[in-house]
C-alpha cells in the first residue's frame, strides 16, 4: 500500500457513499514511525498527521514544521491533564476529550491561552473496561457538559473492538452525532475505513497502510 493508494480508496468509497470528493480527511497516523517515513510522505504533498502521544509528537514535529509550516497535526491517542497544555501548543483538533476533569481543564487553557484546539468527544462504543471513552449512554451529558464550557466540539470518535464488526459501531456513533448537532465523525482505519466512509467518517486515521508496518524502537 502507499499514500496514493488509500487516497485512491478513500476517493471511490466517497463517491460510492454519495459524499462530495474531498469530504473526508485522512490522517496519516505517524506514531512510531521512523523519521525518514514521514518526510516521505511529507514531501509526497500530504500535510495531516495523527500522533498518539505528546511527548512524541514534541520530539517529532517541530523539526518538521520548521520545514513544512502547513503541517496539520492531530492527537488521537489519550491525553492526560498534565500534558494538555503542550498539546494546545502542538495539535491544531484532539481527538481523545474523554471525561469531565479533561474537559475543565482545556476550558481553564482556552480561557488562559485564548485560543483552543478543535475537539472531538471520544466515545467508548463497545463499553470495554480496558478502553477510554465517555461511555454511549452518558454521551449526551458529556456533550452538553462541554458545550456549556465553551468547548469547540466538532465531532465524535470512536475505537471499535478489534473482534466485534465495525459498522456497527460506526453507526452507533454517527446515530449519537447526529442527535446531538456534531458534524464531525473519526472513525474508521487501515482495515475498515470505506465502511466507515460509508456510514459517515469524515476522519479517518490510517497508518501502516501508508508508512508500512510499525518499527518497534531499538529494531
Amino acid at each position: 500500500m502507499s499514500l496514493q493508494d488509500i487516497t485512491a480508496r478513500i476517493a471511490k468509497a466517497e463517491t460510492a457513499a454519495g459524499r462530495s470528493a474531498g469530504s473526508v480527511k485522512l490522517i496519516a497516523v505517524s506514531k512510531v514511525q521512523p523519521d525518514e517515513r514521514v518526510q516521505a510522505v511529507l514531501e509526497q504533498g500530504h500535510r495531516c498527521f495523527g500522533e498518539n502521544r505528546v511527548q512524541e509528537a514534541a520530539g517529532k514535529w517541530p523539526r518538521f514544521t520548521e520545514q513544512f509550516p502547513d503541517v496539520d497535526l492531530h492527537l488521537i491517542g489519550p491525553l492526560q491533564t498534565n500534558k494538555a497544555r503542550q498539546a494546545f501548543d502542538l495539535f491544531s483538533t484532539i481527538h481523545s476529550v474523554d471525561r469531565p476533569k479533561l474537559a475543565k481543564t482545556l476550558a481553564r487553557l482556552a480561557q488562559e491561552m485564548g485560543k483552543c484546539p478543535d475537539l472531538f468527544i471520544q466515545v467508548n462504543t463497545g463499553e470495554e473496561d480496558q478502553k477510554a471513552g465517555i461511555l454511549p449512554a452518558d454521551a449526551d451529558a458529556f456533550v452538553a457538559e462541554c458545550r456549556d464550557l465553551d468547548l469547540p466540539v466538532q465531532g465524535l470518535m470512536c475505537i471499535p473492538p478489534i473482534d466485534e464488526e465495525p459498522s456497527l459501531h460506526f453507526a452507533l456513533l454517527a446515530k449519537i452525532a447526529e442527535r446531538n448537532g456534531l458534524n464531525g465523525l473519526s472513525m474508521g482505519m487501515s482495515g475498515d475505513f470505506e465502511q466507515a466512509i460509508a456510514l459517515g467518517a469524515t476522519h479517518v486515521r490510517v497508518g501502516s497502510a501508508i508508512f508500512g508496518e510499525r518499527v518497534k524502537p531499538g529494531e
